[in-house]
C-alpha cells in the first residue's frame, strides 16, 4: 500500500523531537528496556502496526527471541510475572473494551506490584505513545517498520 503522505511526525514542524524526547524519558525511570520492547510490539501487533526484523544472522541475534512469542504472552513460559503484568496492561489499555475502566483494579495491582508509582506512570505514558505512533502510521498508511 503507498503512504497517503510522509509521516506527520516529520512534516509537522517541531513534532518529532517532543515525542523522542519523551521516549528517552520513559526509558530512563528503571522498566527494562526488554519488557518496553514488548510493549511496544504487543501494542503494535493490536494496533495493526507490522515490523520486520532483520534476516541477517548478526542483526537477528541481537533482538529479544521472545518478541515471535508476545502474542502468546499469556501462555509462553517464557515472560515473567512483571513482563505479563506489563502486557496485560498494555492490552487492557490499547484495546479499552471498557473506557470508563479501561485497567481493572485487578490489572492494575498486578502491575503495581512490579512496578513503583514512576515506573508504572512510564509504562502508561509508553504505552499511550506506542498507540500514538501507530494510529499515526496506520491511518496515513506508512511502510512496514523495521526493528530496531
Amino acid at each position: 500500500m503507498t503512504p497517503r503522505m510522509d509521516n506527520p511526525s516529520l512534516v509537522v514542524p517541531g513534532a518529532l523531537q517532543p515525542l523522542l524526547d519523551l521516549t528517552e524519558v520513559i526509558g530512563k525511570v528503571g522498566v527494562p528496556r526488554t519488557t518496553l520492547d514488548l510493549v511496544r510490539l504487543r501494542v503494535s501487533e493490536i494496533n495493526g502496526r507490522t515490523y520486520t526484523f532483520p534476516d541477517d544472522p548478526q542483526q537477528a541475534e541481537k533482538i529479544d527471541e521472545r518478541l515471535g512469542r508476545v502474542a502468546g504472552w499469556r501462555t509462553e513460559s517464557c515472560f515473567d510475572d512483571a513482563e505479563r503484568s506489563a502486557l496485560e496492561m498494555a492490552e487492557a489499555v490499547t484495546l479499552m473494551t471498557d473506557p470508563q475502566d479501561m485497567a481493572s483494579d485487578e490489572v492494575w495491582e498486578k502491575s503495581a506490584a512490579y512496578y513503583t508509582d514512576e515506573q508504572l506512570g512510564a509504562l502508561l505514558m509508553h504505552i499511550g505513545l506506542v498507540n500514538f505512533w501507530n494510529r499515526v502510521n496506520v491511518a496515513t498508511r506508512q511502510e512496514d517498520a523495521a526493528w530496531r
